[in-house]
């Protein structure tokens, strides 16, 4: 049986050392909102051959001085290709940074790219801000309610202490996907609303395995067994079906983020690598954090029951 709840402050220090990261990482490289949350300009080139992206991004950023997003779209029936560039603001592209913008593409990429504009338009931030409001909604909504189902499911062993300490771990998961965004410097859009309440579903699930195990063996073991070992116990004997369950989920992922590398699709991209490290986060809370932590609370609340009873 390994001592989870004995090595309760190892796991607090490196949970608080990453959420530290994070901050510091904020500071260094800014939030990046993407252009359907910020607003901004749109503009596309007919191409005559595949470019290299990243090559792309860094002449257009470097050209117009503002954050560049871009991507290959491909066109089945005509066979044709087009470079799609976002460009995060609240203002579109005048004359002369079109022009900047052209010669730093073609200086960069060569002529036998074959760049020709084919479109420019500007993005009001409105729709997207409102649909980034609605998906923080989403992840408040999805808290409550899992506070609200693990608290009615799991009564029996202090449903509400529970929940409660589930909470705190889907909290750490969604840091750590948001951390992921702001360290690897990916601007924030949908993908980060996918990728959280993706991550909060994987999480809760183990968590909820932890808690069943416990619930049984509070139920076989009887009083006999303090709460540290009661949960203990239960990890212990879950962890193999976590760790299995984590790392096929996390192998399927780096599977999907490996051909978007391949084939330069930034938006699958985008999504898979914050991912990756929710898994890996998700597993971590699952097992080191939320029930470390209701151990915790328990015996804190046990000892407040016992002091009135001496006086």
């Amino acid at each position: 049986m390994i001592r989870f709840y004995q090595k309760r402050f190892v796991f607090l220090t490196i949970s608080l050392s990453i959420i530290l990261l994070g901050v510091i990482f904020s500071f260094i490289n800014g939030i990046n909102l993407d252009i359907e949350f910020k607003g901004g300009s749109i503009i596309k080139y007919d191409i005559a051959q595949d470019i290299d992206i990243a090559k792309a991004e860094e002449a257009v950023t470097k050209a117009v001085d503002r954050l560049a997003n871009c991507q290959i779209t491909s066109d089945i029936a005509t066979q044709s290709q087009k470079l799609v560039i976002n460009l995060a603001g609240n203002e579109g592209l005048s004359a002369q940074d079109q022009e900047k913008l052209d010669t730093g593409l073609k200086d960069a990429l060569g002529e036998e790219a074959g760049l020709k504009l084919s479109e420019s338009s500007i993005v009001e931030p409105f729709i997207g801000k409102r649909f980034f409001e609605r998906g923080i909604w989403a992840i408040i909504l999805s808290f409550i309610l899992i506070v609200l189902y693990v608290w009615f499911r799991f009564r029996k062993i202090g449903g509400l202490s529970a929940g409660l300490m589930a909470l705190v771990a889907l909290v750490h998961d969604v840091l750590v996907v948001f951390i992921a965004f702001v360290v690897f410097r990916i601007a924030i859009d949908e993908n980060f609303i996918a990728a959280a309440l993706t991550i909060i579903g994987f999480s809760i699930n183990d968590t909820i395995v932890i808690y069943d195990r416990i619930r049984e063996n509070a139920h076989l073991l009887g009083p006999k067994v303090t709460t540290e070992e009661l949960v203990d116990k239960s990890i212990t004997q879950s962890l193999t079906r976590s760790i299995n369950t984590n790392a096929a989920t996390f192998v399927s992922i780096a599977i999907v983020y490996v051909f978007s590398q391949i084939y330069g699709i930034t938006s699958i991209q985008s999504f898979a690598l914050p991912m990756m490290l929710g898994v890996i986060s998700g597993c971590y809370s699952t097992i080191c954090i939320a029930g470390p932590l209701w151990v915790a609370w328990k015996n804190f609340r046990n000892k407040k029951k016992v002091k009135p009873a001496r006086a």
